[in-house]
């Protein structure tokens, strides 16, 4: 939008996409600023509360009347900062913005039924997934019939010298997987005050630099990254995300003010995912976001194992449960966490020249 106003105002420095970044970023965070108080307020008059699962740890029933669904005014920050600030000509916007909005929706409904029927399951676990895979399964049909390239069907490989691996139809099915799978482990990683959103900010950090490099043909072939034609307006939506996700922080870290719910947690690792497939960096995804990885891995083997075994791998999952059960303080995991997400993000980028 600001870019059809620098036609008629003829400033150049708006339409300089450093300065596009860094607006948006500042935009969508001094909107939580000056919104979340109020938000948090309008929550708590309607007693949209935090639903403890019963078998959860035992502290976190001290958190139940902390305000949910903070993940609305995340998708509001976000969109009305890319709104402002991208090009809205480029279709790679509205592909994020959808599975943001789209996702959201799903979640809301999720976080809806919680508040609604005072339980912690919400939306049906088949019903959930359905409505998601229906989602990813279209946006992915749009991507594919939009965005024709040669990368539709190679699978970039870190760390290999080849660093491309072709396997066609395959591609559809690892896209569906990166999204409704980065969704679902965003939304267990959610479980501590702020230990999910500090982590996105790193990852999705990474993927604004990697956005910036794949618009550049000479800078892709030197990091052997695939090249993206207009891939930068993917940074400013980023940047928007950046500040969304601090201003967010801001009232989330420990002892958080408010959660996001699934509405926030199930969008943004849709949007995340998304942003990896159109960047065609599924499996940097993976290194990058390990954190969320690890937290997915802990659950899958604590079921897994309960049922050949009956027995737990962990005392509680996912596995920042499992430390809490073991006496170690909120604030410590929570930080220790976040570090070595940071550490898996360099990893990541390291990853881009090393082949």
């Amino acid at each position: 939008m600001l870019i059809m106003f620098n036609r008629y105002l003829n400033l150049d420095i708006i339409s300089y996409l450093p300065y596009r970044m860094i607006f948006s970023l500042l935009t969508s965070f001094f909107i939580h600023l000056y919104i979340t108080p109020y938000f948090i307020s309008f929550l708590k008059k309607y007693q949209n509360f935090q639903i403890i699962r019963k078998n959860g740890p035992k502290k976190h029933h001290l958190k139940k009347n902390i305000p949910t669904m903070g993940g609305i005014l995340i998708i509001f920050s976000i969109v009305l900062s890319t709104i402002i600030y991208c090009n809205l000509s480029n279709t790679n916007i509205w592909f994020v913005i959808s599975i943001l909005i789209g996702y959201g929706i799903i979640g809301l409904i999720d976080d809806y039924k919680k508040i609604k029927y005072q339980n912690s399951q919400g939306l049906k676990l088949r019903w959930k997934y359905f409505l998601m895979s229906i989602y990813a399964i279209f946006l992915i049909y749009i991507i594919k019939n939009n965005t024709q390239d040669i990368f539709h069907t190679e699978l970039i490989i870190p760390f290999y010298i080849k660093n491309t691996f072709e396997i066609n139809y395959l591609y559809l099915f690892i896209s569906y997987l990166v999204i409704v799978g980065t969704s679902n482990a965003v939304n267990l990683t959610d479980g501590l005050d702020g230990l999910a959103i500090m982590p996105f900010i790193f990852t999705i950090s990474g993927f604004t630099l990697i956005s910036l490099f794949s618009d550049d043909i000479n800078n892709s072939y030197y990091l052997h990254i695939a090249y993206v034609k207009n891939s930068s307006e993917l940074a400013i939506l980023c940047s928007a995300i950046i500040g969304s996700g601090l201003g967010f922080l801001w009232f989330n870290s420990y002892p958080a003010k408010i959660f996001m719910g699934d509405v926030g947690s199930l969008s943004l690792g849709g949007s995340l995912g998304t942003i990896a497939i159109l960047l065609h960096q599924e499996l940097l995804l993976i290194i990058m976001g390990s954190i969320f990885v690890i937290e997915t891995i802990s659950v899958i083997l604590q079921i897994l194992l309960f049922k050949i075994r009956k027995k737990r791998i962990f005392k509680m999952a996912p596995i920042h449960h499992h430390y809490e059960e073991k006496g170690i303080l909120e604030p410590l995991i929570i930080v220790r966490f976040w570090i070595v997400s940071l550490i898996f993000v360099l990893i990541g980028l390291i990853s881009l020249k090393v082949c």
